[in-house]
């Protein structure tokens, strides 16, 4: 049995759990490379009964699932993944898992990145380097507005730090409520108002075809010329082209972004040759803590497959279903 683990980008995988508690015949095959064209991928995982995927790295929709007669086992770290078609795998009885994380890497990097944007710190760091001394003048969070696009675990762990800078809180999202907010010390406003009046936006919400392209030139076209804005949940939930165009005017002051609507980001994408822009490669969940969960987790998957057993099932339907694929 062969189970795929991809998208290894830091070649860590084999070191972050035990593989060797993986049922006997198992045999975990990792590629540090990612695949974005949907052929190579398939030619690449003909005769793996199992893959791992890291979160949204690759995708898995219909016309990839359908051209893996061996797949029987798909795993997500983390709890969900929107890149997975899980009706697709549950109609092809692909048994679909997830794991669990560990840390709260999202919220701190979210922080460093905001940090990182107000006070310039990866410009200041490389001109030092090249020998200039204080080249810029930071801004302050102290008595900034801070605007959460999303109040869940992640956006109520942002009020939390918010409120111990010393900021105003504002909260809005489609299901909001009143009470929510003043749980997280932070008020409720419509989101005409939270993006009017922050002096840094920042989105924590799950990527679905009602959160798709939320933040647009509209919402963009509200913001102070002195605000910031910042993604670490999905890039699709920003109109991209909307914010390049409003960096390059300087209609906004800046954005700190983690994520993006192709990933890895190409390297001729109109972010990186901006100067108002802090940029990082989807490192919200990549913490060793949270590694050492997904890997873990996966390997229990894998083991409890084997065993006739079901973890953290995403698609529990496909357990009663009729078998489409043979067990071997």
């Amino acid at each position: 049995m062969k189970v795929a683990v991809l998208d290894d980008y830091q070649d860590v995988a084999l070191q972050m759990a035990d593989w060797s508690t993986l049922p006997g015949g198992w045999e975990p095959v990792v590629f540090r490379d990612h695949l974005a064209d949907e052929d190579a991928l398939v030619e690449r995982l003909q005769g793996f009964d199992a893959v791992i995927g890291m979160r949204e790295r690759t995708a898995f929709p219909r016309s990839v699932l359908t051209r893996l007669p061996d797949l029987r086992l798909l795993i997500t770290t983390g709890g969900r993944n929107a890149s997975f078609d899980v009706e697709a795998a549950t109609e092809l009885g692909i048994v679909v898992c997830g794991t669990g994380g560990a840390g709260e890497g999202p919220t701190e990097l979210t922080w460093g990145l905001i940090i990182g944007l107000l006070r310039k710190i990866p410009q200041e760091d490389r001109l030092t380097r090249e020998g200039h001394w204080q080249t810029s003048i930071g801004v302050g969070l102290k008595d900034k507005t801070l605007g959460l696009i999303g109040l869940g675990h992640i956006g109520g762990l942002m009020a939390r730090v918010g409120n111990a800078f010393q900021m105003n809180v504002i909260a809005w999202s489609q299901n909001l409520t009143a009470e929510r907010a003043a749980e997280c010390q932070a008020t409720l406003v419509d989101k005409d108002t939270l993006f009017r009046q922050s002096d840094i936006a920042s989105v924590h919400l799950r990527l679905s075809e009602r959160t798709l392209g939320l933040v647009g030139a509209r919402e963009i076209g509200l913001m102070k010329p002195t605000a910031c804005l910042v993604n670490i949940s999905r890039g699709p939930i920003v109109d991209e082209a909307a914010l390049v165009g409003a960096l390059e005017r300087k209609a906004i002051a800046g954005a700190a972004l983690d994520t993006f609507d192709t990933e890895p980001l190409p390297v001729n994408h109109p972010f990186l040759r901006l100067d108002n822009t802090i940029i990082a490669p989807h490192l919200g969940y990549v913490t060793e803590e949270g590694y050492r969960a997904f890997y873990a987790g996966a390997i229990e998957d894998v083991r409890a497959y084997a065993a006739g057993e079901s973890v953290r099932v995403i698609n529990p339907e496909v357990l009663s279903a009729p078998q489409l694929r043979p067990q071997s």
